[in-house]
């Protein structure tokens, strides 16, 4: 087996998957099968610098050469051969954000990552422009707020992308971005794949009193969508990724992709019709749809998938953290009467015996809300829980209720897709900290959508090995094979995974929750008012 593997490292049949996570910077080398055969790490944290959300360049380059040296380390422990070359290479990074340069290549301003929200009230000019939801992590919503700080960069930009869009240009010396990404970037007309001509004649018409001396298109990176290739390894850019000199120029690249997009590829949830659901953290859900909405909703941001297919995504800030609490909070209990129990197995016991709760929760109400939830309009984090006299307070419901709680804002959004617009779901896939339990966050989820949920053993491979998966795609598909049939036969075929279809009573009691939770929410708006 290592003989063969290493005969496919030597000729090259290989790809590579490099992601910048928020703290943690991941590479993954597969084989043509997909099959991850190596990998490194680099642990990064961002700064928080003169009120900004930052990474310094250094700490780009130093995290991701640290990164691949380490998956090359592995490569020559594990099959006594030095990495020299590969078949194909893709960087992936968390979305959007802000990265500007001039003329000579020169970064204007430090990187300004997704995290930073300053750019809020140019999201809320330019989404009444458009009718059309901007967020304020994306790349335009930055760029206006700039402008209308009247900062003295602005004027100086001739490139704006992304932080693998910049990754990837060092690289290839290549100005282009995967679609996905793009559509973060500025939005999507999915029928061209293409920046939305309207709206950028909006923007520029909106800026034209300030005499900047580009269009915005003229600033943007091409976009590309998946399979194609995107330009290849240059002798600098070897150099940069690999200042040993082992690695060899003319490696092709795919498209530079988001994190959204490639946590797409790695949950086989391209498809129309189908979606994932990460939930830790936080907690996110994504459906790719099979027509636009009839309208903007500022709980829904419409992305696209590799391929550019329209997705709604509905983004909730809590999700696990007041779970957490709570199970610490019966940790310390045990450790007081002297019971030695782990914490899997906390978590474990908590979450079956709320299995054995009313459906409904019995009467019972919380909110997650360490920090501020944009879905439900609650501006600062207060974790509630709520219950009157009559309500049936029981273990079971207390750990129900609060696994409910964990995803009643996705519920708010999802609903909006789903029951107002009509939005058709025939599978979704989970992954995170909430389905390491067996089955019990999963039929949670299935009864809050009301649809199949399936949890694959792949899921924790995460985005290094989808980015991976995109960069073998555009050496190894056949002719005219779609993304959804190379995922479909050549990557997921046979994988294990469980799938549990929505219990009808699980539903209805999850919608009784539901119906008490949008009722209440008045009472934790009134808590940010009364607790400070």
């Amino acid at each position: 087996m290592k003989s063969n593997i290493k005969k496919l490292i030597e000729s090259g049949k290989t790809a590579l998957g490099i992601e910048f996570g928020s703290t943690r910077i991941k590479a993954v080398l597969v084989d043509e099968n997909n099959t991850p055969i190596a990998s490194g790490a680099h642990d990064w944290e961002n700064r928080y610098e003169n009120g900004i959300w930052t990474y310094s360049l250094e700490d780009i380059w130093t995290g991701v050469r640290h990164c691949y040296q380490e998956m090359a380390v592995d490569v020559k422990n594990k099959y006594g051969v030095a990495l020299t070359t590969v078949g194909a290479i893709g960087f992936s990074a968390m979305m959007h954000g802000y990265m500007v340069f001039d003329k000579d290549g020169k970064l204007l301003v430090p990187f300004r990552t997704w995290r930073n929200n300053n750019a809020a009230p140019a999201a809320e000019k330019l989404t009444e422009l458009f009718n059309y939801h901007i967020p304020a992590r994306w790349s335009v919503a930055h760029l206006y707020q700039a402008i209308l700080n009247g900062e003295e960069h602005v004027k100086d930009i001739v490139f704006q992308t992304t932080l693998e869009g910049y990754v990837h240009w060092m690289l290839t010396g290549r100005k282009v971005i995967g679609i996905g990404e793009a559509s973060g970037m500025f939005p999507i007309d999915v029928k061209t794949k293409k920046y939305n001509p309207v709206m950028l004649k909006k923007f520029d018409d909106l800026i034209a009193d300030k005499h900047l001396p580009y269009k915005i298109e003229d600033i943007l990176p091409e976009i590309l969508v998946a399979g194609e290739e995107a330009g290849r390894l240059t002798e600098a850019g070897a150099k940069l990724l690999d200042p040993s000199g082992n690695l060899k120029a003319g490696i092709p690249f795919c498209p530079p992709e988001g994190d959204a997009g490639t946590g797409m590829v790695a949950t086989n949830s391209v498809k129309k019709r189908t979606g994932n659901v990460s939930a830790g953290t936080s907690v996110f859900a994504m459906i790719v749809l099979e027509k636009e909405l009839s309208k903007a909703y500022p709980e829904i941001d419409l992305v696209t998938t590799p391929v550019g297919d329209l997705v709604g995504m509905v983004h909730c800030n809590n999700c696990t953290s007041d779970i957490n609490g709570w199970v610490d909070l019966f940790g310390d209990f045990a450790k007081l009467i002297g019971v030695n129990i782990s914490k899997a197995e906390l978590f474990n016991t908590l979450y079956f015996e709320s299995e054995n709760g009313d459906k409904d929760c019995g009467g019972l109400l919380a909110y997650n809300y360490v920090s501020n939830e944009h879905i439900t309009k609650v501006e600062e984090g207060r974790p509630m829980f709520v219950r009157t006299s009559e309500s049936k307070f029981t273990l079971a419901n207390l750990f129900r209720t609060h696994l409910f709680s964990a995803l009643g804002a996705l519920k708010v959004g999802c609903d909006i897709m789903l029951k107002e617009e009509g939005v058709k779901l025939d599978a979704i896939t989970g992954h995170g900290g909430l389905f390491k339990t067996e089955r019990v966050g999963q039929s949670y989820l299935a009864a809050a959508i009301n649809a199949p949920v399936t949890v694959m053993k792949t899921a924790g491979e995460g985005g290094a090995w989808g980015i991976a998966i995109l960069a073998n795609y555009v050496v190894t598909k056949e002719a005219g094979e779609s993304l959804e049939d190379y995922l479909e036969n050549k990557v997921f075929a046979g994988q294990e995974g469980v799938t549990l279809a929505p219990d009808p009573e699980d539903v209805a009691g999850f919608e009784a929750f539901a119906k008490r939770y949008v009722a209440g929410l008045p009472i934790v708006r009134k808590a940010v008012e009364c607790m400070k």
